[in-house]
């Protein structure tokens, strides 16, 4: 528990507890405050509240549950995530109106509000500013994750800092994940949440494990102000930062995966396009499963790049392989020229990279997903079982 905490750099208070598949975690930061929200129409109720309450532009707390999304559940089950905010603030001393509230597990269940209420309780006299807190809040969070996510950004004169949940139902728009993230720099509502907004597009959002988008994406981050003064453009290359180390960890722990796939796209002429293309890539089945097979089945990253729905010429396009240490060269200005005994060399690590260069502009973009197992339909056939 040596490792450099949000909670002991950032002086976040955090605690949580976990009974069996069912979680409590409850952070305290006090500060401006900004949120995104998935875009499924199917929003889960702490969604709907949040996308409420956030307009005031400040957070005092957060809690979350784990075990049950509290999503398709109506009127009750937006009232339970309104009773959520008021354990939370009776039991922290804040206001429930400027607490946020998160659930993640099982759709179409309503929540155990006894249970939520005694786990609360439980908790809130324990929230510290140590990195076994963070550990324990991280803890709390997961459902199919195997793995805890953290990421921390030192910057001179500030920091920002998150955890995160998420492993399966991950697509484009967030995907079943929760991410709090933290900061001690001084910002304005109105920057913050322009730079969250363009962070999660930049990282969140170019994440794919199975192609699914859940109803309970939600991504809060709080400016605590205590570092002083910060530059935005600064400011939001920080943030930028910190999530795409956090979106590569959630992409990296996809059900049942055993390699980090990353695509970058480069020679676009928009950054759009070259984010469509990425992410059309990236959430491909045959590309996921030649990876898990360590297959240099190359053709199907092209042909994936074809239906993305963006120009280009494919008789101009370059494309590499890599291990994260080398790049194998497999199509040079639409020229065959892999060597496949190179490149299947290059799947048998636990990260695999293609680099696509599309020789019709100068932007560039980067996505992350997994590889596609069996294990994966196992975790899911049993999923409420």
């Amino acid at each position: 528990m040596s490792f450099k905490s949000i909670c002991a750099v950032l002086g976040v208070k955090a605690w949580g507890m976990k009974e069996g598949k069912f979680g409590l975690a409850l952070i305290e930061a006090h500060g401006t405050a900004a949120g995104v929200f998935t875009e499924n129409l199917v929003k889960a109720a702490p969604i709907e509240l949040m996308r409420k309450q956030i307009k005031a532009g400040k957070l005092e707390a957060v809690i979350v549950n784990s075990g049950c999304a509290n999503a398709y559940t109506g009127k009750r089950g937006y009232a339970d995530a309104v009773a959520m905010t008021e354990y939370a603030g009776s039991a922290l001393g804040v206001q429930p109106a400027h607490t946020g509230v998160a659930s993640t597990g099982v759709i179409g269940r309503y929540l155990d509000l006894p249970l939520i209420k005694r786990q609360c309780e439980t908790v809130a006299p324990k929230i510290d500013r140590t990195p076994e807190a963070e550990i324990l809040a991280a803890q709390a969070i997961m459902t199919t994750d195997t793995i805890q996510k953290h990421a921390l950004v030192e910057k001179e004169g500030f920091c920002i800092g998150g955890i995160t949940k998420g492993s399966g139902m991950i697509a484009p728009n967030m995907g079943t994940m929760l991410a709090f993230i933290y900061t001690d720099a001084e910002i304005g509502a109105k920057p913050l949440s322009d730079a969250l907004k363009l962070a999660t597009r930049r990282s969140f959002n170019r994440v794919v494990v199975d192609g699914d988008t859940s109803t309970n994406d939600i991504a809060l981050c709080t400016a605590t102000g205590d570092a002083g003064n910060v530059k935005a453009a600064e400011f939001s290359a920080a943030l930028e930062e910190c999530c795409r180390a956090l979106a590569e960890q959630i992409a990296k722990d996809g059900e049942g995966a055993t390699k980090l796939l990353q695509i970058t796209v480069t020679g676009a002429k928009k950054e759009d396009d070259a984010e469509k293309v990425a992410r059309t890539v990236i959430e491909s089945p045959l590309v996921k499963t030649a990876v898990y097979g360590e297959d240099p089945n190359w053709g199907r990253v092209v042909a994936a790049a074809g239906r993305a729905g963006v120009k280009f010429d494919p008789n101009a396009v370059s494309l590499w392989i890599s291990d994260g240490s080398k790049k194998y060269p497999l199509v040079k200005s639409g020229e065959i020229i892999a060597d496949l005994h190179a490149a299947k060399k290059a799947m048998h690590g636990r990260k695999v990279t293609f680099i696509l260069d599309l020789a019709a502009g100068k932007e560039q973009a980067t996505a992350w997903g997994c590889d596609l197992t069996e294990r994966y339909v196992e975790i899911n056939g049993r999923y409420t079982t």
